[in-house]
């Protein structure tokens, strides 16, 4: 594990699985029977260990009927960042080689020297 803030979330993750599934009054061998894995599996989830797969969680989290929690962990619509970022860089687009053929055409002749020119066949010189 990298991060020292990773250890105590996964800790709160399984503290949080272990809620839902007692609120549930389902027991650690039924949750694991019904999502296809073992109960140790199930105790390890619980625990925060960072080894259990993330296909596990999944399956646990299909049982409990929360699924959809994990499909919103990252959510790029809250991702302030991330945003910010997009926003402060503007899109990038790449130019096309169709846009350079046209930007080559409409130039004069004697300024096509100076560039690389495009051939309409894919070659370019």
């Amino acid at each position: 594990m990298g991060s020292p803030k990773v250890k105590p979330a996964l800790e709160r993750l399984g503290r949080d699985v272990r809620q839902a599934r007692l609120r549930r009054g389902i027991a650690v061998a039924d949750l694991a029977a019904r999502a296809g894995t073992s109960p140790s599996s199930i105790g390890r989830l619980e625990r925060g260990d960072p080894g259990v797969a993330i296909g596990t969680l999944a399956d646990v989290l299909v049982v409990l009927g929360l699924l959809e929690r994990l499909a919103d962990l990252i959510d790029i619509r809250k991702d302030e960042l991330g945003l910010a970022l997009t926003t402060e860089h503007g899109p990038r687009r790449g130019r096309s080689f169709a846009a350079r053929l046209r930007r080559q055409k409409a130039q004069p002749a004697g300024q096509q020297d100076q560039q690389d020119v495009v051939d309409p066949e894919g070659a370019s010189f």
